[in-house]
């Protein structure tokens, strides 16, 4: 596949944590009128609303609901922690219900006081106990891979090799992999994983950003779309290679393009998206 390539519009969805300062309100009207067609809802944006409303605002601008974030954080060592990381995501799978999505993005978590091997098993166990749920709802639980060092506490699974091994246990439709290019850009085994991954029908979304060159802030200083090293195009090819034919999602931390115009910044998303996705 050419990875020039460019980009289709209609396959371009951003999160709502991408453009933080506004309302999902907002969010939903400007996405729809510059022409985005696809948004994955953050939790946090939802809080104090009435999320099967907020569903439906989007439908009625055409928007179709990508997915929702952010369930996992399984690991614990007290399992107190635990059971009320259960209880969330399956909280998690009744907001992804009423907003009318099919998926739940999860960054699983981590535990530093207990080994990350104890983290990926209580990562395991979490899944295995929310997937009777998510099925009966129709939501399929997509395994985020992240970055090594987030392994701390964000996630003890790192490599998509990881993710990988991790769905194919389950075995379900209702299991799967999220690559994020920010996470996995570095890995010589990920074009091999990919394919992988698409080969077990387990590629079930594909998110996008760049690394910037120097990072001042390994959280909140994500760069947009060929500001930094990342072969997004090269990896795209890849995925779609694999068999995705769904959204490219724009999902980008940054307290500096949150200090901008919004508006201003969402014309930047969709330029980068063109040229360099």
């Amino acid at each position: 596949m050419n990875s020039d390539k460019q980009p289709e519009l209609s396959k371009l969805c951003i999160h709502t944590i991408t453009t933080k300062p506004w309302k999902i309100e907002d969010a939903i009207n400007n996405f729809a009128s510059a022409g985005v067609r696809g948004i994955t809802v953050w939790r946090d944006a939802l809080e104090g609303r009435n999320i099967k409303n907020t569903g439906k605002l989007i439908r009625d601008h055409d928007l179709e609901v990508v997915s929702l974030c952010r369930g996992g954080f399984f690991p614990a060592k007290d399992a107190r922690k635990r059971k009320l990381a259960i209880e969330d995501n399956l909280k998690a799978i009744e907001e992804a219900e009423n907003i009318g999505t099919s998926m739940i993005v999860l960054v699983c978590g981590a535990d530093p006081c207990q080994s990350l091997e104890e983290s990926r098993k209580q990562i395991h166990d979490g899944i295995a106990t929310i997937l009777p749920q998510a099925k009966a709802a129709g939501i399929k639980l997509a395994i985020e891979p992240l970055h090594p060092m987030y392994a701390d506490t964000r996630s003890a699974i790192n490599t998509l090799e990881q993710a990988n091994e991790m769905a194919e246990e389950f075995d379900s439709p209702f299991v799967g992999v999220a690559v994020d290019v920010y996470h996995l850009w570095w890995d010589p085994n990920l074009e091999n994983e990919i394919k992988r991954c698409g080969k077990n029908g387990n590629l079930l979304a594909f998110h996008i950003c760049d690394w910037n060159v120097p990072t001042t802030d390994f959280l909140l200083d994500r760069g947009l779309m060929g500001q930094g090293c990342i072969p997004i195009r090269k990896i795209r090819s890849w995925v779609e290679e694999a068999g995705f034919n769904g959204f490219n999602e724009v999902e980008i931390f940054s307290t500096a393009y949150w200090k901008e115009d919004q508006a201003e910044f969402l014309a930047s998303i969709i330029k980068a998206y063109k040229e360099h996705s």
